[in-house]
């Protein structure tokens, strides 16, 4: 009795020392600007099962710029930021990868050394880096009207270019890494939702489908509602 009532203690501290070495969750503050990056984090912030604090701002709807309340938080003005008790942390892919690193308990995130996270690895980077060049450049020309003309076929081949590898990285997988949602999805989410807004859709039909796919996520649905896009 006394070795069965050994390995019960035994037991029982090694599953108070895993819980208790989990990190502590203070209320996570989300500075968000609407139709921007922000809508990740958001979103990501629902997928775990945060709790978070939403401080919005609104861009001028004229220059489309954000507010100069920003920089109180940012000294550039950008979003989206977040504080996390002491810490505060800007750029999107930052914030992804913090907060699934430090909350996820691996959720969302394949384990590093992997391929898969060389994968992972790959397509969080390749959201901000170069898929987001091209789309930036339409989405900055197309106010610009015919003095822009010009430049749009380039960019528009471009746009489609990587539009179209998507859609063959898509092929036969409902997400990035396969069956399973992964931050890389969260953080490619902006990219793809508004490449097909000026591309359209038909020519794309498994990024089109991840896109309806990722939309339909309750936790999604929850982000879109308390912060909209």
């Amino acid at each position: 009795m006394r070795i069965l009532d050994a390995i019960r203690n035994c037991a029982h501290a090694s599953l108070f020392f895993h819980f208790s070495t989990r990190p502590a969750h203070t209320m996570i503050e989300v500075h968000h600007l609407n139709e921007s990056r922000s809508r990740r984090i958001t979103w990501l912030l629902e997928e775990l099962g945060l709790d978070y604090k939403l401080v919005q701002y609104q861009r001028n709807p004229d220059t489309r710029l954000a507010p100069p309340e920003l920089t109180a938080i940012h000294p550039l003005g950008k979003a989206p930021v977040i504080r996390d008790g002491d810490t505060v942390i800007f750029e999107s892919g930052a914030i992804v990868d913090y907060l699934i690193r430090r909350y996820g308990n691996g959720r969302l995130s394949p384990a590093y050394g992997t391929h898969e996270y060389d994968r992972y690895s790959q397509f969080l980077h390749y959201a901000e880096g170069s898929a987001m060049l091209p789309l930036m450049l339409k989405v900055y020309t197309a106010r610009l009207g015919e003095g822009a003309a010009p430049l749009q076929p380039r960019i528009s081949s471009e746009l489609q270019n990587h539009l179209g590898f998507l859609n063959q990285e898509l092929a036969g997988r409902d997400y990035l890494l396969g069956s399973e949602l992964s931050g890389a999805d969260i953080q490619l989410s902006f990219v793809a939702q508004t490449a097909l807004r000026f591309c359209g859709r038909d020519a794309f039909p498994n990024l089109t489908a991840f896109v309806d796919r990722f939309e339909a996520r309750p936790a999604y649905q929850r982000a879109m509602e308390k912060g909209g896009a």
